[in-house]
């Protein structure tokens, strides 16, 4: 058997087991460079989407009143808020009396008030007791 000998450890053969503390130090140096550029772009992409999706252009919009003009239309009233320069679809329906559909349509918003009220003429297909806003969406560019 042999026996350890007292006193300090050999020293270990050069370059063999990496370049010594100077090395490992700036591995470390480049791995928190490398964190700190991933972690300020994560930050810069969750600013870009809670920014554009808290100020995005948020359509909202109301039905006024309704009334039946003939048998087959109906006139509706709508009130639209959006932004200045957006193009808005909001789509209207009317039922009858047993709550079947009789009539839709999809009006396009194109004024550039950021309030907009109009008149809509509904055509149905039987005397249609309700007016209602199904909902509005921003416009494609096409």
């Amino acid at each position: 058997m042999t026996a350890v000998q007292p006193g300090p450890a050999p020293a270990l053969p050069e370059g063999r087991y990496g370049g010594g503390p100077d090395a490992d130090a700036r591995k470390d140096r480049a791995l928190r460079r490398a964190a700190v550029v991933l972690g300020a772009l994560l930050a810069v992409g969750i600013g870009y989407f809670a920014w554009h999706s808290l100020t995005g252009n948020k359509i909202s919009a109301q039905v006024v009143s309704f009334k039946a003009v003939t048998a087959h239309s109906l006139q509706i009233h709508l009130e639209v808020h959006k932004g200045a320069g957006t193009v808005a679809i909001c789509t209207v329906r009317s039922q009858d009396t047993d709550h079947n559909e009789v009539g839709r349509k999809d009006v396009r918003i194109t004024q550039h008030a950021k309030d907009v009220d109009t008149i809509v003429t509904l055509r149905t297909t039987a005397l249609g007791t309700t007016g209602e806003l199904v909902g509005c969406q921003t416009a494609k560019n096409s």
